[in-house]
């Protein structure tokens, strides 16, 4: 820390060794020098036998610092080749690991090369790899030729504002933009090297793929061995357990390249499964010097016992058989091998029984929801990724987002992104409130498909309780504690996924966006309502309602007789004196309010008297529909009635539900 707090300045250290390099090449190194410190160079680097790059290191002045949040030293790489490679940017890969961790900038590099088109080459690359560093390309001639004072700094600037760190959709497979779960991975790291098993749950989009892939690397950094066995793949849960046992070893051998034959497919028959699978075991772990290794499952829903897609998980014993092979094995040798569940629902391990059979895993594997972000985790991600794009947060904005978004990394990065759309292209910028807030407006108005399919892991599983949700967030906290008290199990799912916070007795939600989407979406259920706003709510509902029936009476009319004899029908339903006023009427225009007098019960009328043209469209029961219209215009704003009832309010809500459900069904 003391060392960062140190200014800067431009220029070269006297004990930099240059004697490597040619005369461009150091009129290069002359031109970076003159806005950064050139701080040493190392012997060339070989990538293969015929490609050798050499390089430099520079430390960022106080400007850079301040511009693009890097405090330690990047990599210049040169490239003297004219065609550029893919593999040139392994250069940079082995430039890092030859010095301390600490010392290098991991984030970006810089690629000077003799390749004219560069920075388009260099561009399409990275969109390969969205997960990698910044390079920021130049070509030897423009970086020589240039007389702009600002040529370095601009294309700086270019290159690292231009991508957006946060719109990150797929698991991180690489630590470089890991935050928040480190501890985590060495937690089952050291569970795994201790022969003890881990289960890791959580809500879509918790990060849980990308926390496997953490644990991986911290394995293999350590030269132990992993193996990953997506279960919502069909090459997996297509299989009966027998031959998943299979899957399992051929996996495990692939994936560490071990030089093994294992057993024939033949050998992995029901009666002989287990003793082949252990046999293969014991042969891969041989080959590995008996490194015991991890077998992780993921998406472990898919195995499991009434919620997996195959027949043969879902209701027959194949969990079981499959299970007690490998619980079996664990305890036999408990030297080669443990396991991860992982997934975003944990009955495989809640379930005491399987079809009368004890569950091999009930109670047998410890296992824990994904954690959400506090402050200072949700700070370290937004403040270091968004200077790096050259956005800087005011300090409260941190917590506010952890606040709002419950400290959910994948709905923090989202609203991250979305303010780094709205801010000015004139960077670096400072996100203050105002921007905040408008971010926050603008992701819950055009992203709320994100909270609904994080919400799908409860719609799904468990339905008891996120109708709780729904009553919870709407008011009705009674209807909610009455089902709290009834089990615990109806709420410790809605805590386990951090969607609920208790305190007490006291439930509240953690994240703020999830109750706004579901009052939005449930704002109809909410209780206990004075009588102003019943009298809104109807409006609102009816005004929505009545258009939408206006357009499928008249489109339903006209395709079934056309616009002539339709709009007689029409008329005829309206009679003296709107019949003869409206005779010189388009069709258009008689179901045009704002031209013509036509009301919801004319559209009830035309539909019941039609009932054979929109039936498929209101059903077979055109008594149930006729009585829903009359409720839904009885009980308008409108009404000569002054006052409505607590059941009045529900029997027109129930209505105005019924005709809602026919007319999305035709959006």
């Amino acid at each position: 820390m003391q060392e960062a707090s140190k200014t800067v300045t431009a220029g070269i250290n006297p004990n930099t060794e240059l004697s490597c390099f040619t005369k461009e090449e150091h009129e290069v190194i002359k031109k970076f020098a003159s806005e950064w410190y050139v701080t040493s160079t190392g012997k060339p680097i070989k990538l293969g036998s015929t490609s050798t790059y050499k390089y430099f290191l520079i430390k960022p002045t106080s400007l850079y610092q301040e511009l693009f949040n890097i405090e330690r030293e990047i990599v210049v790489v040169f490239s003297d080749y004219t065609t550029l490679e893919p593999r040139t940017l392994d250069a940079f890969d082995c430039v890092i690991n030859k010095y301390q961790e600490l010392r290098i900038e991991k984030v970006c590099s810089v690629l000077v090369s003799k390749d004219a088109n560069v920075e388009v080459k260099i561009r399409d690359l990275l969109k390969s790899d969205p997960e990698y560093q910044i390079v920021v390309p130049f070509h030897f001639g423009e970086l020589l030729e240039s007389q702009d004072s600002y040529f370095i700094r601009n294309r700086f600037k270019e290159h690292f504002y231009s991508r957006d760190l946060f719109a990150f959709q797929s698991p991180l497979k690489k630590d470089l933009y890991f935050f928040g779960r480190t501890d985590l991975v060495h937690k089952i790291v050291s569970r795994h090297r201790s022969s003890e098993n881990s289960g890791l749950f959580g809500l879509r989009k918790t990060g849980k793929t990308s926390i496997i892939f953490g644990v991986r690397r911290v394995i293999d950094a350590h030269d132990g061995v992993s193996v990953f066995i997506d279960c919502q793949s069909p090459s997996f849960h297509i299989k009966r357990w027998f031959s998943a046992l299979r899957y399992v070893v051929e996996q495990i051998k692939d994936q560490n390249k071990v030089n093994v034959s294992l057993s024939d497919e033949s050998k992995y028959s029901e009666e002989n499964a287990a003793s082949a699978f252990e046999r293969d075991l014991l042969k891969i772990s041989g080959r590995l010097k008996q490194k015991n290794f991890l077998i992780i499952f993921d998406e472990i829903e898919q195995i499991t016992p009434g919620i997996s897609a195959s027949e043969h998980w879902k209701i027959g014993s194949d969990f079981v058989f499959f299970w007690q092979t490998l619980r079996s094995l664990f305890q036999k040798h408990d030297q080669l091998f443990t396991y991860l569940v992982a997934g975003t629902n944990p009955k495989c391990v809640e379930i005491d029984r399987v079809n009368g059979v004890d569950n091999p895993i009930f109670s047998q594997i410890p296992y824990e929801y994904i954690p959400s972000f506090d402050v200072p985790q949700t700070r370290e991600m937004v403040r270091k990724l968004g200077r790096i794009m050259g956005l800087k947060f005011d300090e409260i904005i941190y917590s506010k987002l952890t606040e709002e978004f419950g400290g959910h990394p994948f709905l923090i990065r989202n609203v991250c992104s979305v303010i780094n759309k709205i801010s000015p292209g004139d960077r670096p910028v400072r996100v203050d409130k105002s921007i905040y807030e408008l971010g926050v407006k603008t992701f819950n108005e055009e992203y709320s498909s994100y909270i609904e399919m994080i919400l799908t892991v409860l719609k799904e599983y468990y339905n008891d309780e996120y109708e709780m949700l729904k009553f919870l967030a709407v008011g009705n906290s009674e209807t909610f504690n009455e089902f709290a008290r009834l089990s615990r199990e109806y709420t410790n799912h809605l805590l386990g996924y951090n969607l609920l916070d208790r305190n007490q007795n006291s439930f509240t939600f953690k994240i703020e966006s999830v109750k706004r989407f579901l009052v939005e979406s449930n704002k109809y259920r909410k209780i206990n309502l004075s009588e102003q706003e019943m009298l809104a709510e109807i409006s609102e509902r009816r005004n929505s309602i009545e258009p939408k029936l206006r357009d499928i009476v008249r489109k339903g009319l006209r395709q079934q007789y056309g616009e002539n004899e339709a709009k007689k029908k029409v008329l005829d339903i309206f009679g003296d004196p709107r019949k003869s006023k409206y005779g010189a009427y388009s069709y258009k225009d008689i179901f045009n309010t704002r031209t013509a007098e036509i009301y919801f019960e004319d559209l009830r009328k035309i539909l019941e008297k039609e009932w054979d043209v929109f039936q498929n469209v209101f059903g077979r029961d055109r008594e149930t529909f006729s009585v829903a219209m009359k409720a839904v215009n009885k009980y308008r704003a409108d009404a000569h009635a002054k006052s409505i009832t607590k059941e009045e309010m529900e029997y027109f809500r129930v209505c105005a539900t019924k005709l809602e459900n026919f007319i999305s069904e035709q959006d």
